[in-house]
């Protein structure tokens, strides 16, 4: 099988897809706008999607055996919520998922009400001026010790709870998606809207080559995943993957050009046969690869698992540098990673 034929396109297909699910706010809880995105992208790809009543997507491709093998990525992203409105009329914000708040001092957010009205305004410390707070630079950045500026004209609490903003209502950070000339895709949120356009990317290339899997593909996009239980509901099936960011960093041998085959983390160790296919199938197909320890890491085959699932899990994904910061990968990372699943989908039992 020659991995390389017919597939510029297919790259160029899964970054102007990542572009345009990396604009679509979705912080976990916020799936609105990006599951009938979603839906309506594999359904013009001819494939059948199903709903569950959480909100996740399961995109089915018929193989040549009733045998399951379930592929996953999320899209549900990092955010905040409206926690309270100070008296200066500037919002206290609470957490969803974990981002490093630190690289968000500065940044440009968006405040959807529960109505549906949108605000823009800043992430900012409560100390935002060097000329007027000494511990402007020294002061921890955290959501106790930050604020978010509203851009409208309001100086106390009541004015800015006239706009409608009220505790819930959610807060989308901006994304910065960027692709350089020299092949590289920084936004924030790459995890992992980069996966999700990589198994659209998957579909697209079944679709253009006439591909049959050997099983029978339940691709899950899941919208809980940044909050412990993205997948914690799939329907049944054999073995599953989840397609998510690789990590790169100290003590990693994964690289923003590599796939990254996981080999264990926080959850414990995945499937060993997994994942000596997947080495194997790299190895076999010339693809630059890595096995790594993610020490800090669930994904949504850890979700399932632990909901209480019967299958064996493996976990790949493209290297991503500065995960939960201002990420960034290169398109090698990501064909690299749909090369290795085309050539596992297609592995015979």
């Amino acid at each position: 099988m020659d991995l390389g034929d017919n597939m510029e396109n297919t790259k160029q297909f899964i970054f102007d897809f990542a572009k345009s699910i990396l604009a679509i706010p979705s912080p976990s809880g916020y799936s609105e706008q990006i599951i009938p995105f979603i839906q309506k992208e594999a359904l013009l790809l001819g494939y059948p999607v199903e709903l569950t009543k959480k909100g996740n997507a399961i995109i089915t491709v018929l193989g040549k055996a009733k045998n399951v093998l379930g592929l996953s990525g999320h899209v549900d992203t990092l955010g905040a919520m409206v926690k309270s409105v100070s008296s200066d009329g500037t919002i206290r914000f609470t957490t969803v998922g974990g981002p490093i708040w630190p690289t968000l001092d500065g940044e440009y957010c968006t405040i959807r009400t529960r109505h549906g009205k949108l605000f823009t305004g800043t992430f900012l410390s409560t100390s935002p001026s060097s000329h007027v707070y000494k511990d402007a630079s020294s002061k921890d950045r955290t959501p106790d010790t930050m604020m978010i500026r509203v851009d409208e004209l309001v100086h106390s609490k009541i004015e800015t709870n006239n706009l409608g903003i009220m505790p819930g209502d959610f807060i989308f950070f901006d994304p910065k998606t960027t692709v350089t000339a020299s092949g590289f895709i920084k936004s924030r949120f790459l995890d992992d809207k980069i996966s999700v356009a990589i198994l659209f990317g998957l579909l697209k290339q079944i679709k253009q080559d006439s591909i049959v899997p050997e099983k029978t593909l339940k691709i899950i996009i899941s919208t809980y995943e940044e909050v412990g239980h993205g997948a914690s509901y799939i329907p049944e099936m054999d073995e599953m993957i989840a397609v998510d960011m690789g990590c790169v960093g100290d003590d990693l041998t994964c690289t923003e050009e590599m796939v990254s085959i996981c080999c264990k983390d926080s959850s414990g160790p995945y499937d060993f046969n997994i994942v000596s296919d997947l080495v194997s199938l790299s190895k076999k197909n010339s693809l630059d690869y890595a096995t790594d320890i993610y020490p800090f890491y669930g994904s949504d085959v850890s979700a399932a698992l632990r909901g209480g699932n019967d299958f064996r899990g493996g976990l790949i994904g493209p290297g991503v540098h500065a995960s939960h910061g201002m990420e960034r990968t290169h398109e090698k990372a990501i064909m690299n990673t749909l090369k290795l699943l085309l050539a596992y989908i297609q592995k015979k039992s």
